[in-house]
């Protein structure tokens, strides 16, 4: 399989794993601020780095039935939040591929 290289981001503000300081995000990736997850306040980003995703999984959520995957941080395997795969709701179809990750989890890296 061969070697995992981290990216780093070159953003005026990243977001990384809490735990291992690993880049995961840009803030300007942020599409919406209005999540949340087991922890609290979350946010929906249109694409992050760094990143293990799981089996899929069809979950009830606030916002109807998704299949969803748990992303962990590829560093110190931590999960920081899910990656929608599918949503059922035509409402929510926006949210497919797009990846959320909880405010709790993050610390700022730069």
């Amino acid at each position: 399989m061969g070697l995992a290289y981290n990216t780093y981001l070159n953003s005026n503000r990243v977001y990384g794993c809490k735990g291992c300081k690993t880049h995961l995000a840009n803030h300007d990736d942020i599409i919406s601020r209005n999540f949340r997850g087991q922890h609290g306040k979350a946010y929906l980003f249109n694409s992050v780095v760094n990143i293990e995703a799981g089996e899929p999984s069809e979950r009830n959520m606030t916002t109807g039935r998704h299949v969803v995957r748990d992303i962990t941080c590829r560093t110190c395997g931590e999960v920081v939040g899910w990656k929608y795969d599918k949503a059922y709701e035509s409402s929510e179809k926006y949210k497919e591929g797009k990846f959320i990750l909880e405010a709790e989890l993050l610390c700022t890296v730069s």
